[in-house]
């Protein structure tokens, strides 16, 4: 479980951009709060922060022609099981969208895909 830096989401190969958005998906739902150890700072942040991550992942999407469920473009939308926010407040959103998202970050990720023998160049 992990969220991949936002500056390689352009360039993630087709599986881990797939993934990502299947980890978004249910980090908004009935993952919300749910504890692992690589996303937890995530839940220190308003939803709505996720929200904005997961449109950048949905945008790179649709730009290599995959359709995605039009009820994720929604913010208070939270999947089949999970209640749907009321009203979640939007934010203005500062790049990086997550803090923790920062050049050491950058690196880690780069290196754990190199690890499964994925070579991106940014």
């Amino acid at each position: 479980m992990r969220l991949w830096h936002e500056q390689m989401i352009s360039i993630l190969p087709k599986n881990q951009l797939l993934g990502q958005h299947r980890e978004c998906c249910a980090l908004r739902g009935n993952g919300w709060n749910k504890k692992h150890k690589t996303v937890d700072y995530v839940f220190s942040y308003s939803p709505y922060h996720l929200f904005t991550y997961h449109s950048l992942v949905m945008d790179e999407m649709e730009k290599r022609g995959y359709r995605v469920s039009i009820e994720w473009r929604d913010k208070n939308y939270r999947g089949k099981t999970a209640e749907n926010y009321d009203n979640l407040e939007e934010k203005r959103i500062e790049r990086p969208i997550y803090k923790e998202h920062n050049a050491e970050y950058l690196l880690e990720c780069i290196e754990n895909l190199r690890n499964k023998g994925i070579k991106l160049e940014l």
